[in-house]
């Protein structure tokens, strides 16, 4: 009923534009494969405006009647023109062929029209597959996290570090989409690779501020990945073998220009050579990403599209850990009319980690799934209006873990903690209005819900509070709880709804550069438990309820945009706090916690700073400068006037905080055959705690410590370059190979992944042990196509 109201609303609204205008529409393909262009520009000379095509190819433009020239352009391909005569609604398709020069695109995408001066939106970077593959990386694999922590405003934390950090925010934080599906671990083998095949990946969008209405569910960022379709007129291949993994990607048509087919998969085997050198531990993972699409008809399209990896780590057969994501989503495109496209998904997304731990007998199995149903509608009603609303609907299921013995002669008694159910919805819509020549906006809003269901077991106590403060030891304690009591999952234990208005406005000050100005308020439910600074597969999920208070963030960015003949200048100030972001009582354990709760306290943090990018779009060489100034605090006061809160009440330094981050990625064409590409990367150590004293107890020796993270670990930097050799550039069809030589850390720093304390046992004096994970890393690839 709701979708229905929707539509009778818009479809009336639409008719004050339709006297004597008449809509143009279609979708936009790549020529050889009938791939799917995102983003392409569509652009009316005369009339200085235009559209892009949405995350299907498809697009849309509403004038008045009349005979124009339209140039149809995107990164890496020859811009094609037409003339189309606008007397009636016409469907139009455009298939736009690939540059000779495609080795040369460039390495962020930006609109060589100026349309995207024009555009509101704002803090988001795009990447194309080919740039990713173009960054030196250790081991020579190419890895989309890698590529993204490149960008302002992005980090990690540190080498062998998963996820990433945007503006000062935790990996929890980070929304990250694979054709639309949830994906709760970005991440193999520990940080060393991210999930992402770049073989399958057609695009990328990182949005960081300014975030639209569509997008919900998390405070710091949205990643939004969409694989290719794959070829549908002829079979092709790709892939390549490094010294640690390798990959292949086929792809071809399941009915020439109508259906296709796309599998992929990537595995590691240097384990396999571990037993030759008498290593016992085993460190590996692989994956899989397919996807099918067909044309109904012309208004018709479905897709199938599905990942699953897995990495398993095993020290001596005593210890193994299993991790990894599974994911199935159905979608079903229908346009209803030249102005009116919807989108139908289904998806399941499951998140698995266990351990096996032979060595105690036990084996320890947890997880997170959910079903998700998502309907979005995009309307354009003319150039200056466009329209987005939809409904997203998901059911989680979080297991905790379940402790059973792994064997006959286990001691151990099976053990499962208590699940817990959630159900979360929201229905949004997001206005794009060109206002004037000048003054373009964007606006909408999300009302989300979020509905806590029943569990088999849930703890009560007095005041229901679960963590006090011991004022004679001067530390929180856990609360032992006064009961439980025990509901059905089909009923609400607590409910929390929330509007999020987003408005971004964008100004242009002359044909070459705009000012721009965004602000949303995001909600987000769901939270990863972790008291380490980078995410590791024993995190748990939590979702939140009685003793869980959502994280409620405000977002405010401002800044300027400049383009140049052969580059184009960025500037942006951001300022965002949140509200109820879990902080953890010193000493809090989280793994096979019955009662989280009583580790838990509720505070909050900021961030602010400044990023710039300057990039060099032309010529033989290309790359940017990235820098960003910024500082991220938290802040976890007491309840009262009796308690302190964590450190004294005082704010302080996020594991996530670094006032300085600067990169420069760049890439030289020597000549057909050559290609030179470096990075230079600086960063602020990591925040850290340290002892500062100790004293003697019944004969132990008990360290104290400083305030908390009021420390840094040394800074970061390092070099890494690579070469990139193709012997055959002006092969087309057939097998063509390049070979890829990379070196990471070229200067061999040693940066610190943590600093640990300890005592000399020979001199019995203390010291400061430094980890790093990776000094100087040489490799080679052969990257192949036919």
């Amino acid at each position: 009923m709701t979708t229905r109201i929707f539509l009778l609303f818009f479809l009336c609204f639409s008719l004050g534009f339709s006297q004597n205008t008449y809509t143009l529409s279609g979708s936009v393909y790549e020529k050889e494969g009938q791939e799917t262009l995102i983003g392409a520009n569509i652009i009316i000379p005369a009339l200085n405006t235009g559209t892009t095509t949405n995350e299907y190819g498809f697009y849309s433009i509403t004038l008045e009647a009349g005979t124009y020239e339209v140039l149809i352009s995107y990164i890496g391909f020859d811009t094609q023109r037409a003339v189309v005569t606008l007397s009636q609604n016409i469907s139009q398709n455009f298939s736009i062929v690939e540059s000779t020069d495609q080795l040369d695109e460039v390495v962020l995408e930006t609109n060589v029209e100026r349309v995207n001066i024009k555009s509101p939106q704002m803090s988001v970077n795009a990447l194309t597959a080919n740039s990713i593959k173009q960054i030196p990386v250790v081991f020579g694999e190419a890895d989309v996290i890698k590529a993204i922590t490149l960008l302002p405003g992005v980090s990690n934390g540190g080498e062998g570090s998963g996820g990433f950090n945007v503006r000062g925010g935790s990996t929890d934080q980070n929304l990250i989409l694979l054709d639309e599906a949830t994906l709760f671990n970005s991440s193999h083998l520990f940080g060393f690779f991210s999930v992402f095949n770049p073989d399958a990946i057609k695009n990328i969008k990182l949005y960081k501020g300014g975030i639209p209405a569509k997008y919900g569910g998390r405070v710091a960022s949205v990643l939004d990945i969409y694989q290719k379709e794959g070829n549908k007129n002829e079979f092709h291949g790709n892939g390549g073998i490094g010294l640690v993994a390798s990959r292949i990607l086929l792809e071809g048509p399941l009915k020439k220009e109508r259906g296709s087919f796309l599998i992929g998969g990537r595995s590691t085997y240097a384990h396999l050579f571990l037993p030759l050198f008498d290593i016992d531990n085993i460190a590996y993972f692989y994956d899989l990403n397919t996807k099918l699409s067909y044309r109904l008809d012309p208004n018709n399209k479905i897709y199938l599209s599905g990942y699953f990896g897995r990495d398993v780590f095993n020290v001596s057969n005593s210890f193994e850990n299993t991790y990894g994501n599974t994911v199935v989503n159905f979608r079903w495109n229908h346009l209803f009319s030249e102005q009116l496209f919807s989108n139908l998904s289904l998806i399941y997304s499951d998140y698995y980690y266990g351990l096996d731990l032979n060595f105690v007998g036990f084996e320890w199995n947890s997880g997170i799934q959910n079903m998700n149903i998502k309907y979005d509608l995009k309307h354009y009603l003319n150039d200056r209006y466009s329209l987005e609303y939809g409904l997203h609907s998901t059911y989680y299921t979080f297991n905790p873990g379940v402790i059973q013995p792994n064997g006959p002669t286990s001691g151990i008694n099976k053990e499962e903690l208590t699940k817990k159910y959630a159900f979360e919805n929201a229905v949004y819509v997001d206005i794009k209005q060109q206002i004037n020549d000048k003054l373009s906006l964007s606006y909408g809003a999300r009302l989300s819900s979020f509905l806590r269901l029943g569990q088999d077991e849930l703890n009560t106590y007095d005041n229901d509070i679960a963590v006090a403060f011991n004022p004679n030891l001067q530390i929180y304690e856990s609360v032992e709880p006064n009961g439980s009591i025990k509901t059905s999952s089909g009923s609400i234990e607590k409910s929390f709804l929330n509007i999020e208005p987003r408005i971004a406005a964008a100004y242009l000050l002359d044909d070459d550069s705009s000012v721009k100005l965004s602000y949303n308020r995001m909600a987000q439910y769901l939270h990863l438990l972790s008291n380490t600074t980078a995410p590791n597969p024993l995190d748990v999920w939590a979702p939140s309820g009685k003793y869980i208070k959502p994280q409620l963030l405000d977002q405010l960015a401002i800044g300027y945009f400049k383009n140049y003949a052969d580059y184009s200048f960025e500037i942006e100030a951001f300022y965002k706090k949140t509200k109820n972001r879990i902080d953890y009582i010193d000493g809090a354990n989280l793994i096979a916690n019955k009662a989280i709760e009583q580790v838990l306290l509720n505070g909050r943090s900021r961030a602010y700073g400044l990023e710039f990018l300057l990039r060099k779009n032309k010529g033989r060489f290309k790359g940017w400068l990235a820098y960003t100034i910024s500082k991220a605090e938290q802040k976890t006061a007491g309840r009262n006037a009796s308690e302190p809160g964590i450190n004294n009440g005082k704010w302080y330094h996020t594991p996530f905080d670094k006032t300085h981050d600067l990169s420069l990625t760049g890439s030289y064409t020597i000549n057909e055959k050559w290609k030179l590409n470096t990075n230079l990367l600086f960063q602020t150590g990591q925040p850290t705690t340290y002892p500062n004293g100790q004293y003697t107890y019944n004969g132990l020796v008990i360290p104290t410590y400083e305030a908390r993270n009021s420390s840094r670990l040394p800074a970061y930097h390092r070099m890494d370059v690579s070469a990139t050799y193709i012997p055959k550039p002006d092969k087309i069809k057939g097998w063509n190979g390049e070979w890829v030589f990379s070196i990471y850390n070229l200067y061999n720093r040693k940066n610190a992944q943590s600093l640990n304390f300890r005592q000399n046992i020979d001199t019995g004096q203390n010291e400061a042990l430094k980890l790093s994970i990776f000094g100087v890393v040489g490799a080679v690839t052969y990257n192949f196509k036919f």
